[in-house]
């Protein structure tokens, strides 16, 4: 699956830089050896990691570059000063040119996205991308978009969100019909705001390939009642935000439970195995890496914060998705919701269905 797969690494993202960047790639190659990596950044910091590191010098080629984009530069900023110099554009624009199939960066989020859309473009019909992420469940995991890419979309672009959702559901679960849910702040089809209410009835008047669940609420999101959660990107931001607060929260206060007493301590010892699942399974390293969805290119976003754990789990995202070829079947997936067909890249009008014309309505 993951013969011939190059990806483009910015080598300067994150808040720990080329050190992160390497060591990821390091873990992803033991697991990916088939993969290879080409590295924008400044050689003269990336080459002596390389040297320390000979797996991943082995598949790996530098891209010199002095630019890097700061975490703290606005987007606009960004433009001005990294653009077609800095390492976050030169790996983006690497997709672009058919060099990479996907690039990760754990750079700043708004500068990724001001870049990618710039050099990468949206599909067709997409007028916003999203940026879509795994979430641990009850049930294993689930995709949910958007993470903060889109403030404020309106109903047909939570629509567009939903189909792009689920066609990274089919990628990465290897579903048929993904179960998709719109999150609100009820299940009652009377509850919610006008934008919810009219992507919710354009989802079931919509001939796709997925089952619409309806409305889920915040705690549906942990139970895994759907394959595919859908929100604006202010929500699900602070969704994002606040469960991993909760799951840092939960292992402060194991350790400290742990640590209160010798038999608390001793009972640790017979329920190690036990607790090191937990630790495990909370971790948010192991679901970092989320994926702009609705451009012209795959760009995965890796936490700016994680360590070389966390960037390799970034990494085997983007092996995923770029084995699985998710531009095309989001394109495909767009042509039904729009009344187009697929061979054609999305460009062959057909006549609208009953259907197709509750969605374009």
């Amino acid at each position: 699956m993951t013969r011939g797969i190059t990806i483009a690494l910015d080598g300067m993202g994150g808040d720990h830089g080329p050190a992160t960047v390497i060591g990821g790639a390091e873990v992803a190659s033991i697991r990916h050896p088939d993969v290879r990596f080409l590295i924008y950044g400044d050689e003269a910091r990336i080459r002596p990691l390389l040297e320390k590191h000979p797996r991943v010098a082995s598949v790996s080629e530098i891209v010199h570059t002095d630019i890097a984009v700061s975490m703290t530069d606005k987007p606009s900023q960004a433009l001005r000063r990294g653009r077609k110099t800095s390492s976050m554009w030169l790996a983006i624009d690497a997709v672009k040119e058919g060099k990479a199939q996907v690039v990760v960066s754990a750079g700043n989020t708004g500068a990724l996205m001001a870049m990618s859309k710039v050099i990468l473009k949206t599909m067709p019909n997409v007028e916003r991308p999203a940026l879509a992420a795994l979430w641990p469940t009850a049930r294993g995991e689930s995709v949910v978009l958007d993470l903060g890419a889109t403030i404020g979309p309106d109903a047909s672009q939570l629509v567009q969100f939903a189909v792009m959702g689920e066609a990274f559901a089919r990628v990465v679960f290897n579903l048929e019909r993904p179960l998709v849910g719109l999150l609100n702040i009820g299940e009652e089809e009377v509850k919610g705001t006008e934008q919810v209410k009219d992507a919710a009835q354009m989802l079931r008047d919509a001939q796709l390939p997925m089952h619409f669940h309806g409305f889920v609420e915040g705690d549906d999101i942990s139970k895994g009642t759907v394959d595919v959660v859908v929100t604006d990107g202010y929500t699900g931001n602070i969704a994002l935000k606040t469960a991993e607060g909760t799951a840092r929260l939960v292992m402060e206060y194991l350790r400290a439970a742990i640590s209160r007493s010798l038999m608390a301590r001793i009972g640790y010892l017979f329920a190690k195995g036990a607790f090191r699942a937990l630790a495990a399974k909370l971790d948010p390293r192991a679901s970092n890496g989320a994926v702009f969805l609705g451009l012209n290119g795959l760009v995965v976003k890796s936490h700016g914060g994680t360590d070389a754990t966390g960037f390799a789990a970034a990494i085997d995202v983007a092996v995923d998705v770029a084995s699985a070829d998710l531009v095309s079947r989001i394109t495909a997936d767009l042509c039904l919701l729009n009344g187009f067909d697929a061979d054609a890249n999305g460009q062959s009008p057909k006549t609208n269905t009953p259907e197709s014309e509750a969605v374009l309505s």
